[in-house]
């Protein structure tokens, strides 16, 4: 089924403020009962969906994904970004620079990637499976 007009209105306003009573307002339904009117529209599966898939939507674009940070990182590593540096002394005599991004900068980006890749990692993850049995298959020192 598809939404109309009203009730996207109404969960693009939800999506916007989390108030139902004030989005069915803002919506154009009428009456004192908005706040029933709001309730029974969340329970509709079309319009719940639409929210849904509405609020992923917006948090895939607002939060980065395991591929964007570590792109970032490697670029930082890389010496391929810069930063802002301020510069002068007093009022008026500063300006500001794009530099390269430092060294400390770079090497803490490489750091965070070889621990994402356990690049450097003492501990060692054993996954066993069934009965381990231990032979021992080294003699006695008097060679018995």
């Amino acid at each position: 089924m598809k939404l109309t007009e009203k009730q996207k209105r109404f969960a693009d306003f939800y999506i916007e403020t989390g108030n139902g009573v004030d989005s069915a307002r803002r919506a154009g339904y009428k009456g004192n009962n908005l706040n029933k009117i709001a309730s029974e529209n969340l329970t509709k599966l079309d319009i719940r969906k639409y929210v849904d898939e509405r609020i992923a939507e917006k948090e895939s674009k607002q939060i980065a994904k395991q591929d964007e940070v570590l792109t970032f990182l490697t670029s930082i590593m890389r010496g391929e970004q810069k930063e802002e540096v301020l510069r002068g002394i007093g009022e008026g005599a500063q300006t500001i620079d794009d530099m390269d991004v430092g060294a400390k900068d770079r090497i803490k980006a490489a750091e965070l990637l070889g621990k994402r890749y356990a690049m450097w990692t003492d501990k060692q993850d054993i996954d066993v499976k069934g009965v381990v049995t231990f032979v021992d298959d080294i003699g006695d020192e008097d060679g018995a």
